[in-house]
């Protein structure tokens, strides 16, 4: 096995560097994905490929100043992270090195670790009981902050030997021993490293049939997305991605919160981590970062790192969903990642595939978007990870690769519209492009909270928008007041679900967040109102009194008007609506009758 720093000798030496990219001579006991350390700085990096004896590697830190015959120490590890309950409301670099609150701090070359505040530990093992990997060991709490599962490492199962009282102790400090079944002594931490792209094991897989609820209509109503499932969220620049991610991650009803920023610019990086920290939980009143775990990783930094940030963020994940908790990671962009791959397999001389990224393009992507699951964690708890990706693609062309291997390994799709964004319409979700492969599963858990006629009214609503699509290029041909009134009656109804509903902005304190009673209440009137309108066309109401019923202010106006402690005021708007309609259907109907009758007379 090839030696460590301390170890005093080097296992083998650089021999040529271009950008993050070496290629190494060595002593042929190095391993493909082995963490290695490089130069007197010991910057961090992983062997990626084996010619021989050589090697070629990346180096996750700026390689500026190495030079050829600078020594390469290996660890005999795979690339991995050091996972603990101080995790929980840092800020972290793509190696989950903390980085201070203070965004113009740098990050030492070759620091892997910063001592950690002490924790308050409470044992919950004995000496003499026996462990197995992923039991949990005791709770930890960070001063102020919430109680957290600390774990036995998956791999380490034996006999307890010693356990420490309950005190405050550091993430590195030895808390417990373990003596396995072949006599060798394990001492552990309230932390321990785990491979990044290794996922870490659970029990069971269990089927994602509950919803991840957002607190955005348009998500929750119509392109829901499950607990342990996955979506992702492609857009231009300016549709409002990084926005709906924040409004995602502050209403969502996820346990933690796992925020990735990869590869985006440094100064729109930078107004993330200067707002998220501020950020309130609506839930608990406290700041959101409680409940958070930042990996900030801009286009300025090392690109090999942000090529490692994203599986350093689904493993933080899985670590938090271990302990039983329901987790959503917020990955922006996913682009960015795919352009990292693509930098290095061009240095490491791939052939390219299409777009010039390299051909496991693909692969990489399913690996990821695999990670999220529900499962029965080993300590026999329930957990989930939510992946929600955001891709940037060129031009908001959706056909680039990367687009479409998205799309094949996701269950949720909810493309960003420019030409909505442009009207200030959002979220910029284009209704007709999104997809929810969950949707149908969900119905159970919708009709088990009172909402059997969900899953209806969700198909009655695409229907409508879909119909509206196709009665607009119409009505720019002929124009609107040439339509048939039952056409002119769906443009109108079409019209107010876009704005009644599916508009909903970020920054009102009333509409900011949707609960499931509130858009319950909202479907329901809707619903019923399109309902009453067809009708009332069906006894003879002319469409333009329609149009300009009264009613129709107050119904597009309704989601910043009438908030959650006023759900009755949704009766009320909708008892309002069938007097005015009944009020239009009652000459229409006399005038039938009549008509009817002068018909029977001749």
């Amino acid at each position: 096995m090839s030696q460590a720093p301390e170890g005093g000798r080097a296992g083998a030496r650089v021999v040529s560097l271009n950008g993050p990219v070496l290629r190494c001579a060595g002593d042929g006991t190095f391993g493909i994905n082995e963490a290695i350390e490089v130069g007197t700085r010991c910057l961090s990096g992983e062997v990626l490929r084996l010619e021989g004896r050589d090697f070629v590697a990346q180096v996750y830190e700026d390689t500026t100043g190495l030079r050829p015959g600078d020594p390469v120490y290996g660890t005999g590890l795979p690339l991995a992270v050091r996972l603990s309950p101080a995790l929980l409301g840092g800020i972290f670099d793509g190696l989950l090195r903390p980085l201070s609150g203070a965004v113009a701090d740098y990050v030492l070359p070759g620091c892997l670790h910063e001592e950690s505040p002490p924790l308050q530990f409470a044992p919950a093992l004995r000496v003499g009981e026996a462990v197995t990997g992923g039991m949990v060991l005791g709770e930890a709490r960070k001063q102020g902050g919430r109680a957290q599962r600390c774990l036995v490492p998956p791999d380490v199962s034996g006999r307890v030997t010693e356990i420490v009282p309950a005190g405050p102790y550091t993430d590195r400090q030895i808390v417990c021993r373990v003596v396995t079944a072949g006599g060798q002594e394990r001492p552990l931490s309230l932390s321990h490293r785990w491979p990044v792209r290794q996922p870490r094991p659970a029990a069971a897989r269990l089927p994602a049939d509950a919803p991840l609820l957002t607190g955005q209509r348009i998500i929750d109503a119509l392109f829901p997305v499950a607990r342990g499932s996955c979506a992702a969220m492609p857009g231009g620049f300016g549709t409002g991605k990084t926005v709906l991610q924040q409004s995602i991650a502050k209403w969502c009803d996820a346990d933690v919160i796992v925020y990735v920023g990869c590869g985006e610019r440094g100064n729109e990086m930078a107004e993330v981590l200067h707002e998220f920290p501020g950020l309130e939980d609506p839930r608990t009143g406290r700041p959101l970062m409680e409940r958070s775990v930042v990996i900030a990783n801009t286009s300025n930094m090392p690109v090999a790192a942000r090529e490692a940030s994203i599986y350093t963020g689904v493993t933080v994940a899985e670590y938090f969903r271990d302990q039983g908790l329901h987790v959503a990671l917020m990955a922006d962009s996913t682009s960015r990642w795919a352009e990292a791959l693509r930098e290095i397999s061009g240095r490491l001389g791939e052939l390219p595939a299409e777009g010039g990224y390299p051909a496991y393009l693909g692969t990489r992507k399913a690996e990821f978007y695999e990670r999220a699951a529900r499962v029965t964690t080993l300590a026999g708890a329930e957990g989930s990870v939510t992946l929600i990706g955001a891709v940037s693609p060129p031009g908001g062309d959706f056909s680039e690769p990367v687009t479409l291997h998205t799309q094949r390994n996701v269950r949720g799709f909810w493309p960003l519209d420019r030409d909505r964004a442009r009207a200030r319409f959002y979220p910029a979700i284009h209704p007709l492009q999104a997809y929810s492969e969950d949707a149908p599963g969900l119905a159970a858990w919708w009709r088990g909270q009172g909402h059997g006629d969900r899953e209806r009214q969700r198909q009655r609503f695409l229907t409508l928008l879909e119909q509206e699509a196709h009665l607009q290029r119409m009505a720019r041909i002929v124009g609107k007041e040439a339509l048939p009134p039952k056409q002119r009656l769906t443009l109108l109804n079409a019209g107010l679900l876009n704005e009644a509903f599916l508009r909903q902005s970020s920054y009102s304190k009333i509409d900011c967040f949707a609960s499931p009673a509130r858009q319950t209440a909202m479907m329901r009137l809707l619903d019923r109102f399109f309902d009453a309108t067809e009708a009332a066309l069906q006894a003879g109401a002319p469409v333009a009194a329609l149009e300009t019923l009264p009613v129709l202010r107050r119904l597009r106006r309704m989601a910043e008007e009438i908030g959650d402690d006023a759900l009755a005021q949704f009766e009320a708007l909708l008892a309002q609506a069938e007097t005015e309609l009944a009020q239009l259907r009652a000459p229409a109907e006399a005038a039938q009758a009549a008509g009817a009758e002068a018909g029977h007379a001749l």
